[in-house]
């Protein structure tokens, strides 16, 4: 037997999802996550594969992996100490950034401290013109002040990003020659090697990034192959990226920036997949984990994608999946401000100690002890057993809150679930209004641990009609990191008019990122199957200050067709804007190729539908609407296709639960998942 096996670490779990390609059986659990000793969840995990499942570790030829440990390390602050060499008197580039208020909602919000302060910005004498011809050569002697004034400071790694590197990255390279070869110790990266694009904010942003997060997920990427060789695995480990790809471990070690928002990116894969299949194709994934909750558009049944996407407080320019994160999550700590009012998150219990009803330590009141203290989660130990609850520990953290605040145990926990719903509830509406989506279009695809336990309450609250529940909800990122492809971005800038002088500079830039793409799919990757690319270049009508992207079609860029070039910027400008102006001049700033190679992936058929009313497995007690409440009690393993059944309603999993308030219907389709409506004027 040939196994593939996905796996995703959260903040509070570690999900596997493992699929034998000869018989297509699936296999899906849970373990803790160890981020007091990264890999040791991994060996945890393929051992009870084994044990539970019969998957030994040697018949594994293919592991995927998704992480969140860079976008953590930005979040939490927790990267290395960086200097930044630039051009001298372009030393403000991280502090003057865009000027743009953080919090349009918000009048106080201030723009976050960068990542590398004033004082660490060291200027190099050089100058490169924007056609990329040299004015000022690189003074050696200015490099060498630089590295004593970066040793000086502490500095562990220097980004060096250089004014018009994009069109000429010489003096960037050797500007990092020369610190190697004065202090071979200090990492050195260029900002053009990570990302070369146009704007001098863009380009050193991006690479900040990841010079920050490089030898944390360095290490944590050599720690999981060791985890992995000891655990007899043989597969190479693969490591979903941002943009929804896979690439090898390895090559993440020092392409970090790549594999910035692994996690959520693999969450919205599998999203997408699942609202294929379900024929949900306009849906808002809603993946809910022990910390955040992540949330992204899913049109047609594709992830959207999109440069500048937030890394907590920063942009970075590589392009992702569409993610937005909240707060919030089934570990977010719920508190008392200076003024008694109730909050919900952002800080998260984690995996270590966990809720309080976890029984590991934790004390505090979290939003799944509030689930818990309700009623609609301890009718199963949860994480496919790796968490057996203690309800009573539950009801002493929300008791902490309750009598400040003069409530009941209940209806305390009722607040809590309340609060952390309206706070979803308003960063969803933001997103939706900024993307010009009618919530009400969309399904309401819920997944993560957490996500079935609230989506119902926030669907009654966006309006939403529908909500989709996958099979294994719980392990969902596991698989979408599973049945990602080989992928890659590359991207030149050509910064030209389009017209007929334009056409062979457009041809060779394509040619040499096609290039580019099939060598780090052949050479870097292994892959020998069929390539595919996907073309676009941001373009813009001169005069205009920033540009769109616009997909572009092969044979036009072979042939040279300046028309239909334009033809693909005017649809692209058209549909973002409603109009476009046929008669004006074009300039096409970036070229774009995505390289593709195509991963085998399970095949889900659909059984028969049974249409019946679903018996529940018992009767149970839940608190709702600020009075006990009779609820019937699902097993979701004991759920046949087309069954139905009405809310009040908990359905009960390995690794989720699915509360159904009332007002909802529920039904079973033919691959499994939970389709739960809103009834009609409700």
């Amino acid at each position: 037997m040939a196994y593939r096996v996905g796996v995703d670490i959260g903040g509070t779990f570690t999900d596997f999802f493992a699929f034998d390609e000869e018989t297509l059986a699936t296999h899906a659990l849970k373990v803790l996550s160890r981020p007091d000793e990264p890999g040791a969840e991994v060996l945890e995990g393929v051992a009870q594969l084994e044990s539970r499942f019969g998957v030994a570790p040697q018949s594994i030829h293919y592991f995927s992996h998704g992480t969140t440990v860079g976008v953590n390390t930005v979040i939490q602050r927790k990267g290395v100490r960086l200097c930044h060499f630039t051009t001298e008197n372009f030393v403000d580039v991280l502090e003057v950034a865009r000027l743009r208020t953080p919090d349009v909602y918000n009048l106080l919000s201030q723009r976050p401290k960068p990542l590398i302060p004033k004082e660490r910005v060291v200027p190099i004498a050089e100058r490169m013109r924007s056609d990329g011809s040299v004015d000022k050569p690189v003074d050696v002697q200015s490099v060498e002040q630089a590295v004593a004034k970066a040793r000086d400071l502490g500095a562990e790694a220097v980004v060096v990003s250089l004014i018009n590197a994009y069109r000429n990255p010489a003096h960037e390279h050797e500007v990092a020659a020369i610190v190697t070869r004065l202090a071979p110790d200090l990492p050195v990266f260029c900002s053009t090697d990570v990302w070369s694009i146009i704007r001098e904010y863009e380009r050193t942003i991006t690479a900040v990034i990841h010079g920050y997060v490089q030898p944390r997920v360095s290490h944590y990427l050599s720690s999981l192959q060791t985890a992995l060789k000891d655990a007899g695995v043989p597969a190479e480990p693969l490591i979903t990226k941002s943009n929804g790809g896979v690439m090898s471990a390895e090559l993440g070690k020092t392409a970090c920036a790549q594999m910035i928002m692994s996690g959520t990116a693999s969450g919205v894969i599998g999203a997408s997949h699942i609202a294929r299949l379900s024929g949900y194709r306009d849906a808002i994934s809603f993946d809910v984990g022990g910390t955040s909750a992540d949330v992204a558009f899913i049109a047609d049944g594709s992830a959207q994608y999109g440069i500048g996407e937030m890394i907590g407080e920063f942009p970075i320019y590589i392009p992702t999946v569409s993610v937005t994160s909240i707060g919030a999550g089934g570990g977010s700590i719920a508190w008392l401000d200076d003024l008694g009012v109730l909050k919900v998150g952002p800080e998260s219990a984690g995996a270590v100690p966990g809720p309080a009803c976890y029984a590991a330590g934790g004390d505090r009141p979290t939003l799944t002890d509030a689930f818990a203290v309700l009623g609609y989660v301890g009718q199963t130990d949860l994480g496919y057993d790796a968490v057996k609850l203690d309800i009573e520990a539950a009801r002493a953290a929300i008791d902490t809150l309750a009598t400040p605040l003069q409530l009941s145990t209940e209806d305390a926990a009722e607040a809590i679930i309340k609060i952390a719903v309206s706070g979803m509830y308003l960063e969803v509406s933001k997103l939706v209004s900024s993307y010009g989506v009618d919530p009400r279009d969309n399904a309401l695809l819920a997944f993560g641990g957490a996500g079935p336990m609230t989506a119902c309450f926030l669907a009654e609250e966006l309006n939403v009609e529908t909500v989709v529940v996958p099979v294994t909800p719980g392990v969902l990122s596991a698989l979408g990191g599973l049945i990602a492809d080989l992928k890659n971005d590359f991207v030149t800038t050509v910064y030209a008019d389009v017209g007929p002088d334009a056409v062979a500079v457009i041809r060779e830039g394509f040619a040499d990122l096609r290039s580019k793409g099939e060598s780090w799919l052949r050479d870097e990757q292994g892959y020998d199957g069929p390539i595919r690319f996907l073309y676009s270049a941001d373009m813009r009508y001169r005069g205009q200050s920033f540009e769109i992207e616009a997909e572009l079609d092969e044979a036009a860029i072979e042939k040279g067709d300046v028309r239909a070039l334009e033809e693909s910027f005017h649809a692209a400008h058209e549909r973002l804007y409603t109009h476009a102006d046929r008669e004006a001049p074009v300039q096409m700033i970036n070229l774009r190729l995505v390289t593709l190679g195509d991963s085998p992936k399970p095949r889900f058929e659909p059984a028969e539908l049974t249409d019946g009313e679903a018996a529940p497995a018992g009767r149970i007690k839940v608190h709702a609407g600020g009075a006990p409440q009779d609820c019937a009690h699902y097993r979701r393993d004991e759920l046949e296709p087309g069954q139905h059944f009405n809310g009040p309603a908990v359905v009960t999993q390995s690794d989720t639960t699915v509360c159904v308030p009332a007002g909802f219907d529920g039904s079973v389709d033919g691959y499994g998942h939970l389709i739960l409506k809103r009834r009609s004027g409700e």
